[in-house]
C-alpha cells in the first residue's frame, strides 16, 4: 500500500490515518456554485501533494465544466506550486466519452494524479463507474480526483468525500494578499470516522496546507457523526 500524503495540518492527517490515501479515488464538492474555483483550486493542491515530483498531472473536464467555471490558469497554477508543464489537459464533451478516457488514464501507473472534472449529474456517473475508477486506481497506484460542479453528494466508491468552500484570508505584512484560503468539510471516509471541519490556508513555500493562527476556524464532528456546514470566521 502506497504511503498516504500528508496534507500539513495534524488533525486533518490524523482524522485520514496519516493523509490522504494515494492510489485511491477521491470525491470533491464545491460548497456553493460561487465556490467552484476553490474546489478546483484544492484540486490542483492535492494532486500537487499525492503526485510524484517528476510524473504528469492529467486533467479531464467535461466541456460544460469549463464553460461554466471557466478555463485553468497557467499563472495561477504556477503561483500556487504547480509546474504548468507538468498538466496534461484534455476537454471533452460528452460525459461518457470522458468517463471512459478516465479509466484508461488511470490505470496507467506512469500517470502522477488524475483529476476527472464533470458538471451536474451525468447519467453515466453511476456507483458502477464509480467502483471502476476506484478499482483502477487502487490497481496502479494513480490518485484520483473526482473534482464535481454543480452537483450533490451521491452513492460513490470514493475513498474520501469533501466539500470546499473560499474562505477570506489573513492579510500578510504590510497588508500583502494573504495566503489561499478554503473551509474543508470531510463528509465521509471509507473504514474510519466521518466528520471533520477545518479552516486551511495554503503555504506556498512550505508546500503544504497549515491553520491560519487566528481563525480557530477547526471543529472536529463527533467519530461516526456527520459534519454540518462550513463555519465562517
Amino acid at each position: 500500500m502506497l504511503a498516504a500524503a500528508p496534507l500539513g495540518v495534524d488533525s486533518i492527517d490524523r482524522a485520514l490515518g496519516g493523509g490522504l490515501a494515494r492510489g485511491r479515488l477521491h470525491d470533491l464538492f464545491a460548497a456553493e456554485p460561487a465556490d467552484g474555483g476553490a474546489a478546483t483550486g484544492f484540486a490542483a493542491l492535492l494532486a500537487r501533494l499525492a503526485m510524484p515530483a517528476s510524473a504528469p498531472l492529467l486533467w479531464l473536464r467535461q466541456g460544460e465544466a469549463e464553460q461554466r467555471g471557466g478555463r485553468l490558469h497557467a499563472p495561477g497554477l504556477m503561483e500556487i506550486g504547480l509546474d504548468p508543464a507538468r498538466l496534461v489537459l484534455v476537454v471533452v464533451a460528452d460525459p461518457v466519452t470522458l468517463l471512459r478516457a478516465a479509466a484508461d488514464v488511470v490505470r496507467c501507473p506512469q500517470v502522477g494524479a488524475a483529476v476527472i472534472e464533470l458538471w451536474g449529474h451525468p447519467r453515466a456517473l453511476d456507483l458502477t463507474a464509480s467502483r471502476r475508477l476506484a478499482v483502477a486506481a487502487e490497481d496502479s497506484g494513480v490518485t484520483t480526483l473526482m473534482l464535481r460542479g454543480g452537483a450533490d453528494p451521491g452513492p460513490s466508491a470514493a475513498q474520501t468525500r469533501w466539500r470546499i468552500a473560499s474562505a477570506p484570508s489573513l492579510a500578510l505584512e504590510a497588508d500583502a494578499p494573504g495566503h489561499p484560503a478554503f473551509d474543508l468539510t470531510l463528509l465521509r471516509q471509507r473504514g474510519r470516522p466521518d466528520g471533520g471541519q477545518w479552516r486551511v490556508e495554503w503555504d506556498r513555500e512550505r508546500g503544504r496546507f497549515h491553520e491560519p493562527a487566528l481563525s480557530g476556524a477547526m471543529v472536529p464532528a463527533a467519530a461516526g457523526g456527520s459534519a454540518t456546514s462550513p463555519l465562517r470566521a
